[in-house]
């Protein structure tokens, strides 16, 4: 999934002569994790409503929130059924199975968990899920991470919904861009995905060089969000997450990269700001697409 790195000249001229090309830039779809409009509490029939009043392509759901939905005497047809009337697609979900703990029975119950999640997903139309380092309380063996992870990619094809890797930026024990390639590659498996945030990037002192050595296939859906310049890194907090160019995160840098990788991106916007979470959902809603994709079309 890493790209080759300081090709020569000899090198490039014997790729080209084989006829190969650079890969097509990527296509970007706009997508609403909920959480951006959580505060409010509008409820999921509402978050989906106003996702589509607010003219995005997809939105990523919150797996506690379906259930809470579906506990409450709904149906999973009907959800269903009502999100494809509103014309969105349903790229992803947030969730947070213990599936990758060092303790057997807790894991053993968070594939449970994530296999029953998953069936519901699927029922739902969703092919992804967050794979966070959820539970994880201790310095993680990163070759056993991996294997987990690869039975967590067998799980997803399964049952027709596929993990993607995700690290927290603020997380002691799975924070880095380099630890969750590292997982990746252990798992040796074609379909690994990860999930990269801009605030994780930077909170987690990954930086934005490293999205540059990745093949466009590693990335499929893109957490979208932007640091304030003004508090130390160290002392970030999801709820400093500002609107996408609103900060100092070196936004155009970050989607040229992802451009140039090639495959097709979702952009999610994901915040925690509780100071949107005091405004007009709808509004915030359209601000934030608005300013994703004037950061898109600056590239």
């Amino acid at each position: 999934m890493i790209k080759t790195m300081g090709l020569g000249a000899g090198a490039l001229m014997t790729t080209q002569l084989q006829g190969q090309t650079p890969p097509k830039a990527s296509q970007f779809s706009f997508c609403l994790n909920t959480s951006t409009i959580s505060g409010q509490k509008p409820g999921l029939k509402a978050y989906l409503d106003i996702a589509a009043k607010a003219g995005y392509d997809g939105v990523e759901l919150w797996i506690r929130d379906i259930q809470e939905y579906l506990e409450a005497g709904n149906t999973v047809s009907g959800l269903k059924k009502y999100i494809q009337d509103s014309g969105l697609k349903f790229e992803n979900a947030i969730g947070f199975a213990p599936w990758m703990v060092d303790d057997e029975t807790q894991r053993n119950a968070g594939f449970l968990q994530m296999r029953e999640e998953m069936e519901m997903l699927a029922a739902l139309g969703c092919k992804r899920v967050a794979a966070p380092a959820a539970g994880v309380k201790a310095n993680l063996d990163l070759f056993a991470a991996g294997e987990r992870y690869k039975a967590l990619l067998d799980l997803g094809r399964s049952t027709g919904v596929m993990p993607q890797l995700e690290f927290w930026g603020a997380f002691p024990f799975f924070h880095h861009l380099g630890q969750v390639l590292m997982v990746a590659a252990v798992a040796n498996d074609p379909d690994a995905r990860i999930l990269p945030d801009v605030y994780h990037l930077f909170r987690g002192n990954s930086g934005f060089e490293g999205l540059k050595m990745l093949d466009g296939s590693l990335i499929e859906v893109f957490h979208m969000n932007d640091f304030v310049g003004d508090i130390p890194r160290e002392q970030q907090q999801d709820k400093d997450r500002v609107y996408p160019g609103d900060g100092a995160a070196p936004m155009q840098e970050i989607l040229t990269t992802l451009k140039n990788m090639g495959g097709n991106k979702v952009l999610s916007l994901e915040l925690f700001n509780p100071n949107y979470w005091k405004e007009d959902p709808l509004q915030v809603a359209k601000t934030g697409l608005a300013k994703m994709k004037a950061a898109v079309d600056s590239v």
